[in-house]
Order: C-alpha cells, then sequence, then structure tokens
C-alpha cells in the first residue's frame, strides 16, 4: 500500500453519491431502450475491472497487518464488491414466464368476451 493513504478522503461519501446518481440517471434515460441499458451495464463492468486491475491492485497490503485490515473492512462492510452478469438461464426464465402470464391474460381475457347479441348474428 502506498503511504498509509488507505484512509477514504473526506468528500469520498459524496462523489460516490453523485456517482450513483449519475448512473441511476443514464439508468432512466435508458427505460426502454434495452440496447442502451446493456451499454451502460458493460461501461460500468469496463470500470470494475479497470479500477480492480489498476489502482486496487496497485494499492494491496504491503504487510500482515495492513492485510488483516483490508480483511476485517471486506468482512465486515459487506464482503467483495462484485459485479454478476445475468445468467443466460434466468433470462430466459424470464422471458418465459412474462410469456406465460401474457398468454393467460389473453386466454383469460378470450374466455370472458361474450357475444354481442344486439348484433343479430
Amino acid at each position: 500500500m502506498s503511504n498509509d493513504q488507505n484512509l477514504p478522503s473526506a468528500d469520498l461519501p459524496s462523489k460516490l453519491q453523485a456517482i450513483a446518481s449519475s448512473v441511476q440517471d443514464a439508468a432512466q434515460a435508458c427505460q426502454g431502450d434495452i440496447i442502451a441499458i446493456l451499454s451502460l451495464l458493460r461501461q460500468l463492468e469496463r470500470l470494475h475491472r479497470e479500477i480492480r486491475d489498476g489502482v486496487f491492485q496497485e494499492n494491496l497490503p504491503d504487510n500482515r497487518q495492513r492485510l488483516y485490515s483490508l480483511l476485517r473492512d471486506i468482512e465486515s462492510e459487506g464482503g467483495w464488491p462484485y459485479i454478476e452478469r445475468m445468467k443466460l438461464q434466468a433470462f430466459l426464465n424470464n422471458l418465459l414466464t412474462e410469456e406465460s402470464e401474457k398468454n393467460d391474460l389473453t386466454s383469460h381475457n378470450h374466455h370472458n368476451l361474450r357475444p354481442d347479441d344486439s348484433l343479430g348474428w
């Protein structure tokens, strides 16, 4: 680790909140455009990888005490940061569930329709 710079800067929480707000705004702007949402997720994954493989690895602990401190923080603050990819099987299950619900609704509406006797057919 470089010169005990493991203490977060005072304005880090506000910077992180600004980043989170920007990402949420971008996600809302992509509403209804699955390709744009996918692009946003890919960008976030790239940023995660760049930070992990760059500045994070460069600042890994260089002694046991700092390693223990890092591991204690990881354990107490919720584990290792990870961006999970949606599994294709889960995506297909969601799609099938939505199709099934749509078909059930269409079928239900079709069975509830009554012919209009006033047409004389």
